[in-house]
């Protein structure tokens, strides 16, 4: 599935549908689970189709195709363009500088929004999705590469380096912590956090935008004309309108419900009433949303990810995986080993589709392994594998909520942003281990 993600014979749904069909299809015959075929009553013809099923249930899922929706409104409003045009005439004269103000957005709401899904799709995404037009860069057409796909991917991995410089930054941050303390002992503040990680995230967060300027440039690198010409169209839309005023009173209540909400409301619930407010209020109708291809598209692709991913896990694959990581790792100098597992740990992320997943699967057992072995510092190695948490993401377009939508937007080819995702995942597993870890060794 992986191969064809890459290579496109067929669009990306339609592999995953694919995928899960097949297996569903071949696993009552070919799995079996003694423990699960002892209990009375069990079907596997049944299991296996709640199973091709069960992506589908994912809050994630459908919080990244709500964020879809968000964008439509943005875009039907016209708040999307009065943002997009405010930013350009700002900064649009160089292109460099939009990267930048990526990194501003991302690093401002990566403060106090413990959800990177609903920052970087629910809230960024359908913002920075504006700007490309602006420049006549277009989704799915040459023009693609005059901005488009490079403000794209720099929002998008702007919120991986966020999500691991926070601790509020992403949520499994939270859930490897709650792991490290029952497991380890191991209390860790906001601020160690940030000790930890700012020596490696922060410069990567600063260079971010330069590097993919430099190894994926944009074609049109300063156009100091469009700033003047978006100030004007500024002046020609005028004052805020009804349908403006509406979603902007919607968007800051999802973002301060994200924010503040989430002991209440899960942020795919918050999402979903953002849309429902949307639908009351007249900012989109349901043929607006039932006409939106890419929210649907990117659903029934994520809501597959996620399935063959559990599946790897149903399988017994990841705790193989785990295992057979952990034989290889006896006998090695104290710092080389959480150097290893750090590197399996943040490796084999290739097989999940959720940060949340990966952290709740692998965190203990990768502690677990560290914890038996002689020497290790075991605070250090707590901080080691949790901040991989959120620079992982960049890895695949299925590694975490807010990847797929930039993957699915039709500024990069599928090639592009898995080529993209290994360079970047090399230098921020690179800056992490040589970077990172001896500062945290030091103190």
């Amino acid at each position: 599935m992986i191969a064809a993600l890459v290579l496109e014979p067929l669009p990306n749904p339609a592999v995953g549908v694919i995928g899960i069909s097949l297996v569903a299809a071949l696993a009552p015959w070919v799995l079996e689970s003694p423990a699960e075929l002892a209990k009375p009553g069990f079907n596997r013809v049944g299991e296996a189709a709640k199973w091709a099923l069960g992506g589908f249930s994912s809050t994630t899922v459908w919080l990244i195709g709500a964020a879809f929706m968000f964008a439509t409104g943005y875009e039907k409003s016209g708040l999307g363009r009065r943002i997009a045009l405010t930013l350009v005439k700002k900064l649009g004269k160089h292109t460099l500088s939009l990267g930048y103000a990526n990194v501003a957005i991302e690093t401002l709401l990566a403060i106090v929004t413990p959800s990177n899904s609903a920052r970087g799709a629910g809230a960024v995404f359908p913002i920075v999705s504006q700007l490309p037009p602006i420049y006549k860069s277009m989704p799915n057409d040459p023009s693609r590469r005059l901005i488009g796909s490079y403000v794209m991917y720099t929002a998008f991995v702007a919120n991986t380096i966020t999500s691991t410089l926070f601790v509020t930054g992403c949520a499994p941050n939270f859930l490897a912590l709650e792991f490290a303390r029952r497991l380890a002992k191991v209390d860790v503040s906001w601020t160690q956090w940030f000790l930890a990680s700012a020596p490696f995230a922060l410069p990567l967060l600063l260079l971010m935008p330069l590097i993919v300027y430099l190894i994926y440039p944009p074609q049109q690198k300063r156009s100091p004309e469009v700033s003047v010409w978006a100030a004007e169209q500024l002046h020609e839309m005028g004052p805020f309108s009804h349908r403006e005023l509406k979603l902007s009173i919607i968007v800051v209540c999802a973002v301060l419900l994200w924010i503040a909400g989430d002991k209440w409301l899960d942020s795919s619930m918050v999402a979903f009433l953002a849309m429902s407010a949307m639908l009351v209020t007249g900012v989109l109708t349901w043929n607006d949303m039932a006409k939106n291809h890419a929210a649907w598209t990117c659903v029934m692709l994520l809501a597959t990810m996620v399935t063959m991913a559990t599946g790897l896990a149903k399988v017994g694959f990841v705790k193989w995986f785990a295992t057979f990581s952990a034989a290889h790792l006896g006998g090695m100098d104290p710092t080389m080993t959480m150097m290893a597992l750090i590197t399996v740990y943040f490796v084999s992320h290739y097989f999940f589709a959720s940060l949340t997943a990966h952290t709740s699967a692998m965190f203990p057992v990768m502690l677990g392994v560290g914890l038996g072995l002689p020497g290790l510092p075991v605070d250090k190695l707590v901080l080691g594998l949790a901040l991989t948490t959120g620079i992982m993401g960049v890895i695949s377009p299925y590694a975490t909520g807010p990847a797929l939508p930039y993957y699915n937007c039709g500024y990069m080819k599928p090639a592009e942003f898995w080529g993209m995702g290994l360079l970047f995942g090399a230098l921020f597993l690179a800056a992490l281990l040589f970077i990172g870890l001896p500062v945290m060794m030091m103190y």
